[in-house]
């Protein structure tokens, strides 16, 4: 067969609006046993354990990960392996979610008569609600679909998204029932870009002590030029006597002033720098001052203590470096 784009087309757009279908007929489904299992998940004082079997067990172990990360303690096991030994993860204190479309999986009905023997409370997450998981469960939720995606009606396609949805429904009513915050989202996120954004503070990355450029009041245009070139921050901060911000010289101000035919040498730094200079506190993320940088068109910010005397200096460059932007 030979493939045509406009066929291409036509077959993934076909494939989108069964699965959105599929997830649409998802919202009839909050009922009350959504509610149910929402509450037997949020009173579990041990681990939420999901279970499921193929492509399943792909959704299980990505609802697992999403409840793991938002406040819901859980892990995967694998049924197959759960037959095996691994049921000796799964304890007294722990609630089990299992996924099956058919609601018949071999592997997962074998291990609940051991899941009720010991007590546990089972949530099933089938497209049959007269299956044996269904009946078995404690809880069931609906996941049924109309149709796969799959034009032979083969593969796991919009079954698979249902559930996922689903999980995530769970998942997402838990974190706010559980007034999970961000700093909380952060503190199981400490790697990659999204940790650095939600945990690194400025004072993580900014320049500190000889770093930070710095002149006095008194100073001219040309001290101030020789300070930024050796910090190499494209500004420097003046202060007055006692050390207070004064104002910021930056790049900017330096292009702006070229029109001006200023004999560097003989001008004052406080003819041309800009007195009403935004600056931060070190103890704020690095994130909220790249936001503040975005928001203002600079690129870099002082950093002052609460007396308004310069601790620290950043730039736009340093954010890139941390991995902010």
């Amino acid at each position: 067969m030979k493939l045509h784009d406009q066929k291409l087309r036509e077959l993934a757009l076909a494939v989108i609006q069964v699965e959105t279908q599929a997830v649409a007929a998802l919202a009839a489904r909050i009922d009350d046993s959504f509610v149910a299992a929402c509450k037997l998940m949020y009173g579990c004082v041990g681990r939420v354990v999901v279970t499921g079997m193929g492509k399943s067990g792909h959704i299980a172990g990505k609802i697992a990960a999403t409840l793991a990360s938002t406040g819901t303690p859980a892990f995967f096991v694998h049924p197959g392996e759960a037959s095996h030994g691994d049921l000796g993860m799964i304890t007294r204190q722990d609630v089990v979610l299992a996924l099956s479309n058919s609601g018949e999986t071999e592997e997962v009905l074998t291990i609940l008569p051991i899941i009720k023997r010991i007590g546990v409370p089972l949530i099933a997450l089938t497209g049959n609600s007269q299956s044996t998981m269904a009946k078995f469960a404690t809880v069931h939720i609906d996941v049924s679909v109309e149709q796969e995606a799959c034009p032979l009606g083969l593969a796991p396609t919009s079954s698979t998204t249902a559930a996922l949805v689903m999980g995530d429904a769970l998942a997402v009513s838990l974190l706010e029932a559980r007034g999970f915050t961000r700093d909380d989202f952060a503190l199981s996120h400490p790697g990659g870009s999204l940790g650095k954004r939600l945990l690194l503070m400025v004072e993580d990355i900014m320049h500190v002590g000889n770093e930070v450029p710095v002149v006095t009041e008194t100073a001219l245009i040309s001290d101030a030029l020789l300070e930024m070139t050796e910090k190499k921050l494209g500004m420097t901060a003046i202060v007055d006597a006692e050390q207070r911000m004064m104002g910021i010289f930056t790049d900017g101000d330096l292009r702006r002033m070229l029109g001006r035919n200023l004999d560097i040498h003989n001008t004052s730094i406080t003819e041309v720098m800009t007195s009403s200079c935004a600056v931060i506190p070190a103890d704020i993320l690095a994130a909220e001052a790249m936001q503040i940088m975005e928001q203002k068109k600079i690129n870099a910010l002082m950093v002052v203590d609460q007396d308004q005397r310069p601790i620290g200096a950043l730039n736009m460059h340093d954010l890139i470096r941390a991995g902010i932007v």
